[in-house]
Order: structure tokens, then C-alpha cells, then sequence
């Protein structure tokens, strides 16, 4: 069985993975002024709470606007972190779990210490590495498609800085400026510097954009090289695409129902076929919820969603879920922490 090994989340986010009722007592904690004042109203304000999902990742950012905003301290951050790897594991029984979060979207725009953040953070990890020792967890640190190139170098000095305390690898997420296509080249250099250091390197990519999603993802294989990416549904309509993918020996995070709700993919018919095909050209992958607590779903939902659909059968999914534990970046030496 999957449970006897304990399940690996490798793609959740800070934003997501938290439980509306530590949200809702974070932001009455520290002031913040709500659009709403009933805990009811907040928790849909949080959460994608219409079965039909939202109108595209723009309409999901809105949603983070607040989880963030609530996570703008040191103490939120800290508490967020260790509710959502002690939330993880009791009711999941997850054992391998990197959660991601951008620093400076925490900082209420340089208000904040960066280092203070970034700390508080750990703080969380180290408490709750001592309630959960049955759990190894790592953070990522996110850069952001929006940010100019200085604000993403200083991300990712920082996660080096700070890869002896736990953090494990690097990403990028967030939305295209003016929706045009990412120039994911410019990252060729942070990205070779975090490598360097020793920090795993993922990287969001076509999860959106049809051609232009699929092109970003043969740029980022070529040019990246990362170690695992985010989504990367896109792939499965092109068989180039999953070879070059399948070559390079990239894991993708798959996240079934996030996609469905973002209307990344139309329907459960497009997510069993979107998994069957990377089975079968033989694309290495793993299952994450992208935000468990937001997307009012969990790690075995979503394996219980591909095994009903007919994507994955009981041997596959366990297969999925070891690949989780052995693509996770923790355990990895840093190379170095100084800049």
C-alpha cells in the first residue's frame, strides 16, 4: 500500500496549504482590514469554494492577494509553515513535503526584513521537524515572472544564503507581464548559480498558453535544465516535446485538480489523457495538490481522482508517489551558502 510508505507532496503552496481558521485568526492577529467579517465569507474568500473553479490563473491570483497579504509577517509566515507540514501529516500521512512561497510577496514591498521573513519561515520548519519527526520537509523559494531581474538575482541569493537551514531549491511562478510569452532565458544565470550551490531547481511551466505554453517548456528544457517542473501539461500534446522531456530525465509535478479548476485542462476526460500519455512515452512524473487547503482537496483525493478516472491503476500510483520521495530536493548537500 501507498500509506505504508507515506505519501510525498512536492508541489503545494505557502499561499494555499494553510487551513482557513489559522488564516482567519492570523489576520484578525495583525490587524488586517477583511472585505468580509464572517468566517464563513472568508473562508470562500480563500479557497477556490465554487466546485466549478475560477476563471483562469488570473482569477486564482486574486485569491493568493489575500493569503499573502495574511502571510506578510513573521509571525504568519512562521505559523503557516508549521501548520501546514502538521496539518500535511496528520491528515495525509505525508512524509515528504517541500512547500514554496516567494519571500518578497511577504514583505509588504520592502517593509519588512527579507532575512526576517526567510527566517521566520525556517522557524516553522525547525518546530515542526520536532512535533513531526516522522517528516522531512524543505522550503523552495520562488522568484516571479513579474518582477524586474535584480528582485529575482536577490531571491536567489537568498535562498543559497540560506540552504543550510532548509532551504532546498528554487522556482518561478507568477503571471506573464501583459500576458505575452515569458522570456524564460533571462533566468539562465540564477538558475546556473543555485545549481551550483547545490539547490534543486523547478520551474512552473505550460500550464497555460497552448503554443506558446508548449514553446516556453522546450526553452526551459533547453535553456534550464531544471530538475523537475511545475505542471507542464502542455507537453502531452506534443511527442517532441515528451522526449525531449523523457531525455532529460525532468519530473513533472502534476497537479489533476488544480488544473481542472484553473481550467488548465477541460475536464476528467483531459485529465486521464493527459496522464496516460506521459505514462506511456515513458515522461517521469508526480502527483501534488498545488495548494491543498485552497483547493479544497488532498494528496489521496487526487490519487483516488486519477485511479477512478482510469488514469494511473494502483501499481502506477505507487510508482508516482516513490518517484515524489526520490525527485525531492531535501537530503541534497549545499555547496556552498556565501555569496
Amino acid at each position: 500500500m501507498i500509506e505504508a510508505e507515506g505519501l510525498a507532496e512536492l508541489h503545494t503552496h505557502l499561499g494555499g496549504s494553510v487551513a482557513s481558521d489559522i488564516l482567519w485568526s492570523l489576520a484578525h492577529e495583525q490587524g488586517i482590514a477583511l472585505p468580509v467579517k464572517d468566517y464563513w465569507e472568508f473562508d470562500a474568500l480563500v479557497t477556490v469554494s465554487d466546485p466549478r473553479g475560477v476563471q483562469g490563473l488570473d482569477a486564482l491570483d486574486a485569491i493568493y492577494h489575500w493569503t499573502e497579504l495574511i502571510q506578510s509577517s513573521p509571525i504568519a509566515v512562521e505559523r503557516s509553515v508549521h501548520g501546514a507540514i502538521g496539518g500535511a501529516y496528520r491528515s495525509q500521512g505525508i512524509t515528504t513535503l517541500e512547500l514554496r512561497f516567494n519571500p518578497m510577496k511577504r514583505n509588504r514591498g520592502g517593509e519588512r526584513d527579507l532575512d526576517h521573513i526567510i527566517l521566520a519561515a525556517i522557524r516553522g520548519l525547525d518546530r515542526a521537524s520536532l512535533e513531526y519527526p516522522q517528516v522531512r520537509a524543505g522550503l523552495i523559494l520562488m522568484m516571479d515572472r513579474t518582477f524586474d531581474r535584480r528582485l529575482n538575482e536577490i531571491i536567489v541569493e537568498k535562498a543559497i544564503r540560506w540552504a543550510s537551514r532548509g532551504i532546498v531549491g528554487v522556482d518561478i511562478a507568477g503571471p506573464r507581464p501583459g500576458g505575452a510569452r515569458y522570456d524564460y532565458t533571462q533566468l539562465v544565470p540564477m538558475v546556473e548559480t543555485a545549481r551550483e550551490a547545490g539547490l534543486g531547481v523547478t520551474i512552473h511551466v505550460g500550464e497555460e498558453g497552448g503554443a506558446t505554453g508548449r514553446e516556453e517548456i522546450g526553452e526551459v528544457v533547453e535553456h534550464l535544465r531544471p530538475d523537475r517542473i511545475g505542471h507542464g501539461i502542455l507537453a502531452a500534446e506534443n511527442a517532441d516535446l515528451m522526449r525531449a522531456l523523457r531525455e532529460a530525465g525532468i519530473v513533472l509535478e502534476i497537479c489533476p485538480t488544480s488544473n481542472l479548476l484553473t481550467k488548465a485542462l477541460p475536464d476528467e476526460e483531459a485529465v486521464r489523457d493527459t496522464v496516460r500519455r506521459f505514462s506511456e512515452h515513458g515522461v517521469a512524473f508526480t502527483i501534488a495538490t498545488d495548494g491543498p487547503e485552497m483547493m479544497r482537496t488532498h494528496l489521496r483525493d487526487e490519487l483516488e481522482l486519477l485511479r477512478r478516472i482510469g488514469a494511473l491503476d494502483e501499481d502506477e500510483l505507487r510508482e508516482a508517489n516513490a518517484r515524489g520521495h526520490a525527485a525531492a530536493f531535501l537530503g541534497r548537500a549545499p555547496v556552498s551558502t556565501r555569496l
